[in-house]
C-alpha cells in the first residue's frame, strides 16, 4: 500500500472517529474467512460498521482526534478490527455477545471500547457495556421520576373530587 493510500484511509478513519461516540476495538483473529463474514453481516443488519485496519493506521487516525488515546496504544496489538455506532454505545457490544454464543473460544475479542470519550480497555467490561443505557433512555428514566410524584398528587386530588362531591350530598340531605 502506498503512501497515498494510506493518507487516505487515515483521513477516513480520523473523520469517522470524529463524528461517532462510540466505537470499539476488536481482536477477531482465529476466525474463518466465513465467520469474519457472518460477523460482519450480524454488524451490517444492526447498523454498525466493522472494518478491519492495520493498528498503525488506527494510531495516526487516533493521534487526529482531540482526545487523548493513549492508553489504547497496548490494546492496539496484533489484529484488530473496529466497530463504529452511531445509535447507542451498547449496540457493538450486543453483537459482540451474541456472536460469542456461536463460536465456543469466545471471538472475536474486545481489546477496548470508547463510549463518549470513556475509555474502556480489556474484554472484561463487555457486559457492563452490553447494559449500558443511551442518553435518551436515561433522560426518560429521570423524566418519569420526576413526572411520579406529580401524577400521584393528581391522581389523589381526581380522585378526592368525586369522595367531596359525595360528602356534601351526604351532609345536605341530612337537614
Amino acid at each position: 500500500m502506498i503512501r497515498e493510500q494510506k493518507g487516505k484511509i487515515i483521513d477516513a478513519l480520523a473523520e469517522k472517529l470524529a463524528n461517532t461516540s462510540y466505537f470499539y476495538l476488536t481482536d477477531a483473529s482465529g476466525l474463518s474467512v466465513a465467520q469474519v463474514n457472518a460477523f460482519r453481516q450480524m454488524c451490517y443488519d444492526k447498523g454498525v460498521e466493522y472494518q478491519v485496519v492495520k493498528n498503525t493506521l488506527i494510531k495516526k487516525a487516533l493521534e487526529k482526534q482531540d482526545a487523548d488515546y493513549s492508553e489504547l496504544d497496548e490494546a492496539l496489538k496484533g489484529f484488530s478490527g473496529i466497530l463504529f455506532s452511531q445509535e447507542s454505545g451498547k449496540l457493538p457490544a450486543g453483537i459482540i455477545k451474541q456472536f460469542h454464543k456461536t463460536d465456543k473460544e469466545g471471538r472475536p475479542k474486545l481489546k477496548a471500547a470508547s463510549i463518549e470519550s470513556a475509555l474502556y480497555i480489556g474484554g472484561e467490561h463487555l457486559n457492563a457495556l452490553s447494559e449500558l443505557k443511551s442518553k435518551n433512555e436515561l433522560i426518560g428514566e429521570i423524566i418519569g421520576l420526576l413526572q411520579s410524584p406529580v401524577n400521584n398528587v393528581l391522581s389523589a386530588l381526581l380522585s378526592g373530587r368525586n369522595k367531596l362531591a359525595g360528602i356534601v350530598k351526604t351532609l345536605s340531605e341530612r337537614e
